[in-house]
This record gives structure tokens, C-alpha cells and sequence, in this order.
């Protein structure tokens, strides 16, 4: 017996007519309209326009169920498969940000896919839009000219910098001619995808998180750029995105719908929009799925599934009849030298994104789904109008690859080598920064690393003294020998070498008294992402101060800028043989063979074993992004386009001790997780109240990564 009166052969026939429901259903759901067919069924005629506290598309009732992905994070060959599963979560939208400095990396030199560095394949967002399309997927762009995104300089040019009476994101003439001629490049590009103009896109975002920039806001700076996008032709509906518990609306623009980015108090947020544009519909533009992580940190951030879905369950109900965005669906990478940073009121005062954006995302960094994913599914569907939705695809594969070894390797000194002399910068006076530097059409050095080298008179008691502060990590080298030590503690970042503290010094020791050479190799760990307009003064190298040697400036330096773009990588000569411990700076070089018969799969290079280094790694000429003994991340992804059968070429560049060898492993190390966070605004709100919490402490509880 299975129950009360039921038998094994009722049941058997209980299963068969359970069957042919499921396959009825099935049936059905291939004969309901797509979500394009059924908001365009009867042609385009309107756009998304909202009445009563509701958003219309086309005059149909219409939610926005939106997820972030975006382009620049994500290998182009795996564009469809992440587009594929957001719409078979039952969302409807994709949003994407859009990064102004990789479109215009150095000045009037524009990339949107049809340009020659590594990255240009990822750049093509006419593609991403139209492929969005025919995955079914209306979209929301938000082209900035910031959009913070834990992305370098929140997605400005460095070169803006070169300016010395450059204020971003205001009203000066300087910026704005900028941002004019960007917009002149970009939006044309995309106002025929409108949704009026049978495209996809149904709506834009002027600016991002103004309110933020607090008493910097500048009204007639949100006003042109709305001005200018609706001159180029932007027609579907403007929106902006604060916090406005905390903001207000002191970040908004006439004309533009105000929206919430919020992890937790929805309800609090939506009265609070309700308040200020009553009758407008409720909009979660950024409803934070997870959270990233900064080098240093003990542990990879993460956010609790049942969290999620309580306050899902809020923005979704009958009371708030929220539309809200998934911000990450799916974060991806920050590939090379692009991620973010965060300025702080507090030691450590500065802290670097890793280069992974896996976010504790909805679908991982390889794309692979979670117990989000499902969650969102569930809650999601029941609030479908009549549309199909697909089933999810099938994750992609993953292998753990037998080890690539490391066999050759070049010193700092032959890098120097390496550099065309052009780029070798003779009598230069300090301070002096990376985008400083007169190279890239004016544009100077926006990524990398800086070699600050001299010859000086001394010996063992003399002190070295930087003024002011390193942008960010300096490595130290007397006549080719490595005198820093690898950043392993967090007590560490206020000693010399780092960011932590101003004028610090260095004394050294077992050196005979003569002239030596001093090598100062400054990386650019990530211009900071978000603040208010002080905190976007993010030259980097040794901008602050001169050098001082007991005392005395130095007077003249040779400067060395190393951008490891791919083609220069890739034509390196002067290698010697590895024939036992390499200290850095260095780059290794190896190889890993796949044979025809073996899969080419997405794989992690596990960089655990590397237990006192720091650096970048190549594979094929491509960029993952950096690697560092400190963590919380040990492991970086491969997408398995950019690998292939036959030969794989690594190449490393270590700061400090390489080992000689690269590991391989099928799942992400991110670090450890992060002991359970406070689960209700209630509770936040408490502890608060009960410390008498500051505005910037505020601030930081609004950002939990700090």
C-alpha cells in the first residue's frame, strides 16, 4: 500500500496519466508565444510607459524580471549560453553596463569590437544587443559615462587625468567634451536596437548612483547628459539608480525614473521611492545577489540563498508589485588589470578588487548554476504573463588538466631590454604618474606596472624614503637583487612598499658603500570605483612626492612603463632556462599540450602552491587577470575558448618567488566563506542605532564588502 486505497497498480496508472499531463502541458507550453511575439503580436506601437503604479510595454501589462551580464566580463563564444540562461529563469530582460575605457582606451582611438587588442572580441555590444534579441531577452543599457561596477576608474578613462583641472562626472567644459564625443561614438550605434525601432532595448540609464557624489552632485551635469543622449537619438524610457533611504533624490534628473540598489529593505526602499515619485512603479535596478571581494580579505563574500528569496518575496508581492533587475545574474571576470578598487575613511584606507567577478552571483564565474538560480525560477514564472519560457541548458564541462611547466623565464633587467626605446623616459624628475607619461596619443600608461630605476651613491644605514604615498604596491630591487618581501599579512600595508602610509622609508642593510642601481617596479593594483569626487584623483605610480636618499631627492630617474599588452607579451626574447627558484620581478614562460582526443573544456588555474608570490598570468597572449598569495582567491578561470588542441602557451609575471609550474582544477577556489551576515534590515538597523553609527559607518554597512 502507498496511501489509503491506493495499490501498485493504481499507482502505476496514477504515473501514467501524470505522464501525459506533463506531456500535455509541454505541448501547450511550445504553443504559447514567446516573449517577444506575445508583447508585439499586434505590431509596435508604444514603448515602456507606466500607469498606476505599473509598468506597460507596447499597452500590455508588463514586470521587468531582469538579470546584469555583462559583455566585458564574459568570453563573446559565451555571450548565447549565459543570455540562454537568463531567459530560462523566467526573466525577460538583460542588463549591461557599459565601460567607457575599454571603448576609448587611449583618446579618439575608439574599439567596439573592430580593434586589435585582446579585448576587442569582448567590445562588440551591437552583437551582444542583437544576439539578446534572439535569445528572446528585451534589454536595459546603461551606458554611464561612470558606472562604478568594481570596474577601473568605474569604466572613465585614465587619461581624463591628464587634465589637471579635471572634475569627472560634473559640468566642466573639459569632462563633458569628453563624454559628448564618447556618447557621439557609442549611442548612434544603438538607438536603431530600440524596441519602438523593432530592436530590444526598452530603456537607458543617465549616469549611475549620483547621489552618491553627495555634496559634489551637480543637477545641470545630469540635465546635459540626458539632453545629449535624447539629442543622439535615445527614445525608450530614462531611469536612474541611487539608494534613496540614503539619498533621496538628490541624484535624479527630470524626466528619468527613479530606482533602488539595495541587498536588503526592500519595503523600506519602495515607500521611500513612493514618497518621491508617487504612482511611478517600484524599480530594484540593482538588487544585490552577493557581493565582491578585495585582495586581503580573510574570506570570499557570500549571500544566503533564503536571504534572497525573503526579500524577493518582498519586491514580488501583492503590497510593492516590484520589477527588479538581478544585479549579479552573472558577474564573470575582470580579466587583466580591470578591476575595480575602493578608497576607505579607515586603514587600510585603499582595497583592490579581485579579478574575479563571481559576485556569489546567481550563476557562477563559469557560468554553472546555484541554489539561487533555482530560487529565482520558482518565484519568478508564477508572475509570467502567457509567455514560454525554455528549460535551463546544460552547464558546461570542466577539467582539472594535468600541469603546465614552467621552463624559461626573463629578469627584469632584459624586460627593460625588451621595451622600445621610446618608451624608455630619460631624466625624469618625481613625482611623476603612469598616466602622466607622454606615450598612447597623449593618453599615457592606464594599466600595469611602472619601473622607477637610478644609480646613487650609498652603502649599509642609508634610508630610502618615498614621500607621500605608492600607487599602489612598490617592489625594491638594489643591482638586480629583490629586497621586498612578499605581502603575506595585513600589518604589512603600512610598511614601506605599500599604499597603507605616507613618507615611508627603508633602511638598508649588508650593502657596500659605492653607487648601486635602485629598481622601484610600482603596480597599478585598481583606480577606485566609487565616492564622491575626491576620490576619483587616482593617478597611480609615484605621483605624491619626490625620493628621497638620506635625506637628499634623488634627482633624476629613467622611467620604465611595462602595460603587458598580448603582442608585446608574446614577442619577448632574451629567456634563460628555469634551473631552479626564480625571484621576481620575472616573467616564466611554459607550455601545456592537449592532445586531438582530449576535451577542450573551461578549466581554474590553482594558484594555492604559490605560496609567496604575486603577479598576472597569459595563456595564449590572453590576460586573465592577477593572482596573489594573500587572497581570499587562489584560482583564476579559463574559459575554454581561450585554450585549444595542440600547444598552450603560459606566461607568468611574478613580483616576488615563482614556483615552476602551474596547477589545474576542475572547481573555483575563492577563499573561505564568510561566517552567515545579519539576515534582516531590522537587526541592522538596531545595531546602528545602539553604536550611534557614523554616516560614513553608514556608508560601509551599505556596502558590506568594506
Amino acid at each position: 500500500m502507498y496511501g489509503p486505497g491506493l495499490t501498485i497498480t493504481s499507482m502505476a496508472s496514477l504515473n501514467k496519466v501524470l505522464t501525459l499531463i506533463a506531456l500535455l502541458v509541454a505541448v501547450a507550453a511550445q504553443d504559447l508565444p514567446s516573449n517577444y511575439q506575445y508583447y508585439t503580436e499586434e505590431g509596435v506601437k508604444s514603448g515602456l510607459e507606466w500607469t498606476n503604479g505599473a509598468f506597460l510595454l507596447n499597452k500590455k501589462g508588463f514586470r521587468i524580471f531582469s538579470g546584469a551580464v555583462h559583455y566585458f566580463r564574459v568570453h563573446p563564444d559565451y555571450w548565447r549560453d549565459r543570455l540562454k540562461k537568463v531567459r530560462a529563469a523566467g526573466l525577460t530582460t538583460v542588463e549591461t553596463y557599459v565601460p567607457w575605457n575599454l571603448h576609448e582606451k587611449t583618446k579618439d582611438s575608439f574599439d567596439f569590437g573592430d580593434g586589435q587588442s585582446e579585448m576587442s572580441p569582448f567590445l562588440d555590444i551591437v552583437r551582444f544587443v542583437k544576439m539578446a534579441k534572439e535569445e528572446d531577452l528585451f534589454v536595459i543599457v546603461r551606458p554611464g559615462p561612470y558606472i562604478c561596477s568594481e570596474w577601473d576608474y568605474g569604466g572613465l578613462p585614465s587619461w581624463l587625468q591628464r587634465d589637471p583641472s579635471m572634475r569627472v562626472r560634473t559640468s566642466y567644459p573639459g569632462y563633458l567634451e569628453r563624454v559628448d564625443k564618447f556618447f557621439g561614438m557609442l549611442l548612434p550605434l544603438l538607438t536603431d536596437l530600440q524596441f519602438t525601432k523593432n530592436g530590444s532595448i526598452i530603456a537607458w540609464q543617465v549616469e549611475n548612483e549620483y547621489g552618491h557624489y553627495q555634496e559634489d552632485v551637480d543637477r545641470a551635469y545630469m540635465e546635459h547628459l540626458r539632453d545629449k543622449m535624447i539629442e543622439l537619438g535615445v527614445t525608450e524610457t530614462l531611469f536612474t539608480s541611487d539608494t534613496p533611504t540614503m539619498r533621496g533624490d538628490i541624484g535624479s534628473v527630470e524626466g528619468a525614473i527613479q530606482s533602488a540598489n539595495f541587498k536588503y529593505g526592500a519595503a523600506e526602499e519602495f515607500a521611500k521611492l513612493q514618497e518621491l515619485q508617487p504612482g511611478v512603479p517600484n524599480l530594484a535596478m540593482e538588487f544585490w545577489t552577493g557581493w565582491f571581494d578585495h585582495w586581503g580579505e580573510p574570506w570570499h563574500n557570500t549571500h544566503d540563498p533564503e536571504d534572497m528569496a525573503a526579500e524577493l518575496s518582498v519586491i514580488l508581492s501583492d503590497e510593492w508589485y516590484g520589477n527588479v533587475n538581478f544585479y549579479m545574474f552573472h558577474g564573470g571576470t575582470s580579466f587583466g588589470f580591470l578591476n575595480g578598487a575602493n578608497v576607505l575613511p579607515i586603514f587600510p584606507h585603499y582595497l583592490a578588487d579581485v579579478s574575479s567577478y563571481d559576485y556569489d552571483a546567481v550563476l557562477t564565474e563559469a557560468g554553472d548554476y546555484t541554489r539561487k538560480y533555482t530560487i529565482i525560477r520558482e518565484m519568478i514564472l508564477p508572475n509570467l504573463p502567457p509567455i514560454y519560457t525554455p528549460e535551463p541548458p546544460e552547464q558546461k564541462s570542466k577539467v582539472a588538466y594535468r600541469g603546465a611547466v614552467l621552463t624559461e623565464y626573463v629578469n627584469l633587467d632584459n624586460l627593460v631590454r625588451n621595451v622600445p626605446g621610446e618608451l624608455q623616459f630619460a631624466g625624469m624628475k618625481l613625482p611623476l604618474a603612469m598616466e602622466d607619461l607622454p606615450m598612447n596619443n597623449d593618453s599615457g600608461q592606464s594599466f600595469g606596472y611602472i619601473l622607477y630605476r637610478t644609480t646613487a651613491e650609498f652603502g649599509s644605514g642609508s634610508n630610502l624614503t618615498i614621500v607621500g604615498h605608492v600607487r599602489d604596491l612598490a617592489v625594491l630591487r638594489i643591482d638586480g637583487k629583490l629586497l621586498s618581501k612578499p605581502w603575506t599579512s595585513d600589518w604589512q600595508i603600512g610598511s614601506f612598499g605599500f599604499w597603507g602610509a605616507a613618507n615611508r622609508s627603508f633602511t638598508f642593510e649588508d650593502v657596500e658603500y659605492g653607487f648601486h642601481v635602485i629598481d622601484i617596479l610600482v603596480e597599478n593594483m585598481g583606480r577606485n570605483n566609487f565616492g564622491v569626487l575626491s576620490d576619483f584623483n587616482q593617478k597611480k605610480g609615484l605621483p605624491e612626492g619626490p625620493v628621497l636618499l638620506d635625506d637628499n631627492e634623488i634627482p633624476e630617474w629613467e622611467v620604465i612603463p611595462f602595460e603587458f599588452n598580448s603582442e608585446w607579451v608574446e614577442s619577448l626574447t632574451q629567456y634563460q632556462p628555469i634551473t631552479g627558484n626564480v625571484d621576481g620581478p620575472a616573467v616564466l614562460r611554459g607550455s601545456m599540450i592537449l592532445s586531438l582526443s582530449e576535451e577542450v573544456a573551461d578549466t581554474f588555474i590553482d594558484m594555492s602552491s604559490w605560496t609567496e608570490s604575486r603577479g598576472i598570468v597569459f595563456v595564449n597572449g590572453f590576460n586573465l587577470g592577477r593572482y596573489s598569495s594573500i587572497g581570499p582567491c587562489k584560482t583564476l578561470y579559463v574559459p575554454a575558448p581561450l585554450l585549444k588542441q595542440g600547444e598552450n602557451k603560459f606566461h607568468v609575471f611574478e613580483l616576488y618567488h615563482a614556483l615552476n609550474d602551474l596547477a589545474f582544477s576542475d572547481i573555483p577556489n575563492l577563499g573561505p566563506v564568510k561566517e552567515p551576515e545579519s539576515t534582516t534590515q531590522e537587526s541592522m538597523t538596531t545595531e546602528t542605532e545602539s553604536t550611534e553609527t557614523t554616516e560614513t559607518e553608514i556608508e560601509l554597512l551599505d556596502y558590506p564588502g568594506f
